[in-house]
């Protein structure tokens, strides 16, 4: 395990640090947008690699769908790229469409270089500051990530912020994952334990409805195969499940492979997890094994608030102030 140069972007070099557990599961992650490159864990057919993941800096800059990467400040979508706090109207770079801001507005967190704070074998730390005013978000903010790879095979997400002014804040780890290396992940079964829903309009953007999930192809309650059903996934469910004591955090989802008999579970602090089944993903550069990247390669499930929070007073809040912090905390657990 060590750390190493693995691309330079402007003058600021970008370095990819490699941890691992003592069971056998290991990471390797680059500082350019707090990505997770690669990870593997144990399965009962071997090693298996579980995430997305490219082969350069330049691969990352000019082709990555925010594969492996924190997206902020505000991951997922604001309507319009506005939104007022406080009575200040703030207005933020409009990178969907050119009508709405996804992921921070198109020079967000999870495509800028962050700075390596600390590490050991299993875990590290990175941090970013991002100055009042950036892509129009008020408030001075310092965030830190930390990765951690506990026994036997969990991949531990800790994201943490500070602010010096009232802002708005929803970071989220955007890995794909895809538990056996088949060409999609069409017949990985999901689960999802929650009854409801925020809807979106052809654009992706919330109606501000919470809907039932009961009769919908969005139903996944029960674990489904997540192809065959009719539906492309790209959406916010609400989680209903009670944190844990032990751990303070909520059962998300669970998706498991047929072919290898591997599962992940989420389990998250945060109030939402977004679902998406990959159906855009078309990387025209090979992966890592030098696999090609096509549509549903790989399944993202993002734990968040709901997407355009800062326009919808009934969705879980996500300001921050200077008297708080931001804290959370995501296990994804293999076994």
């Amino acid at each position: 395990m060590g750390v190493h140069v693995f691309g330079e972007t402007g003058s600021v070099p970008v370095l990819e640090i490699a941890i691992a557990s003592k069971a056998g599961a290991s990471a390797k992650i680059i500082t350019w947008g707090a990505v997770v490159r690669d990870l593997i864990v144990p399965s009962a057919t071997g090693p298996q690699r579980v995430v997305l993941g490219l082969n350069s800096l330049a691969d990352y800059q000019a082709h990555s769908p925010h594969m492996g990467a924190i997206a902020g400040r505000f991951a997922n979508r604001i309507a319009h790229g506005r939104f007022t706090l406080d009575g200040q109207a703030c207005q933020l770079p409009l990178n969907q469409a050119g009508k709405h801001s996804l992921h921070g507005g198109g020079q967000g967190f999870g495509v800028r270089p962050w700075k390596l704070a600390r590490h050991d074998a299993a875990s590290v730390t990175l941090a970013l500051h991002s100055p009042a005013g950036d892509a129009g978000y008020p408030g001075a903010m310092d965030v830190t990530c930390t990765y951690a790879l506990s026994e036997p095979a969990t991949l531990r997400v800790e994201l943490f912020a500070t602010c010096a002014a009232p802002t708005i804040i929803n970071l989220a780890h955007h890995s794909y994952f895809n538990l056996d290396g088949s060409q999609d992940i069409l017949d990985h079964e999901l689960a999802i334990p929650s009854g409801f829903r925020t809807p979106t309009d052809a654009e992706l953007i919330p109606t501000g409805e919470i809907i039932s999930v009961t009769g919908t192809p969005h139903d996944f309650r029960i674990a489904q195969k997540i192809g065959g059903r009719g539906a492309v996934y790209d959406g916010n469910y609400m989680i209903e499940a009670w944190p844990s004591p032990g751990t303070g955090l909520a059962h998300a989802a669970t998706v498991g492979s047929r072919v290898n008999g591997l599962t992940m579970q989420v389990h998250t602090s945060e109030p939402c997890v977004q679902f998406y089944d990959g159906a855009k993903i078309s990387c025209p550069v090979p992966g890592l094994g030098g696999v090609t990247y096509g549509a549903h390669a790989g399944l993202c499930l993002e734990p968040q608030v709901a997407p355009d929070a800062p326009n919808r007073r009934h969705f879980p809040s996500c300001v921050l102030r200077p008297d708080a912090e931001y804290r959370q905390v995501t296990e994804y657990r293999f076994g």
